[in-house]
């Protein structure tokens, strides 16, 4: 079986600050991790792997220090990493993105796929739903376990207020949250070996062939206006009276800021 897995290298949010005037991420001295929800979606990738054999490959699409996580992913257990970048691809969106991922995983050859729900620094949860679209393949999303026998898989979705178990089978993507797992430690070994070498292959628009209108800037339909932190004000008010003087204005005041 062949598992592609795709990973985004995203800026640590826990230290990330949003510029005042322009609006825009402040990167330069915030570290880079591998998104949450990707990192738990290798894992079960690894655990796959680990029952049935199964061949892992990484794929990230970005800058060339993106190659951090996917040494990462490297040192987890995946069995290939391959780096998309090319200055063409820069500034795309999640459509723009998915045109360039569906490329490249079709390319590479897949029985299933995998990807996190969403990345911390866009929210948007879009990619892995349009590569399971453009590539005409099932997806299902919001998965917290999986498990595979006789051939087809059985999968458990987190919904808001309940758990809907579906089964699927390949060739499939699975969208998977940071809640389905603790993901495994590096193997020292492993990582000796891969920074000693240089096992992660680079493609750029040459390796893949797509026509430059659908990616990049100019080719996302949408575009980031601004970006802000939102502003968040406390109002204090006391009440005067007896308690049942009290409790009826409070509940007045709360139904007038329809909050009850």
């Amino acid at each position: 079986m062949n598992i592609v897995v795709c990973i985004k290298q995203v800026p640590d949010t826990t230290e990330l600050k949003i510029d005042p005037i322009t609006g825009t991420l402040i990167r330069k001295g915030v570290p880079s991790i591998m998104n949450y929800d990707d990192k738990a979606a290798l894992e079960e990738a690894l655990k796959l792997k680990d029952q049935i054999g199964a061949k892992v490959t990484v794929v990230s699409m970005g800058p060339e220090q993106a190659k951090e996580v996917l040494e990462e992913a490297l040192a987890m257990g995946a069995d290939n990493a391959i780096l998309i970048s090319d200055k063409v691809f820069s500034g795309s969106d999640t459509w723009a993105t998915s045109n360039v991922l569906s490329k490249a995983i079709k390319k590479i050859g897949f029985d299933v796929i995998f990807t996190g729900r969403q990345a911390i620094d866009g929210d948007t949860a879009q990619v892995g739903p349009q590569i399971a679209q453009k590539l005409g393949i099932p997806q299902v999303m919001y998965v917290r376990k999986i498990t595979y026998k006789d051939g087809k898989f059985l999968i458990e979705r987190e919904m808001d207020d309940y758990i809907e178990i579906v089964e699927a089978k390949p060739p499939v993507l699975f969208s998977v949250v940071k809640e389905a797992n603790n993901p495994r430690y590096l193997d020292v070994r492993r990582l000796v070996d891969i920074c000693q070498g240089d096992p992660i292959q680079i493609w750029n628009n040459d390796d893949l062939k797509i026509d430059e209108s659908i990616v990049g800037l100019k080719g996302s339909p949408t575009k980031v206006k601004k970006t802000f932190t939102p502003v968040f004000e406390k109002e204090t008010k006391i009440i005067e009276g007896s308690i049942d003087e009290k409790v009826q204005i409070l509940i007045k005041e709360l139904k007038e800021k329809h909050l009850i």
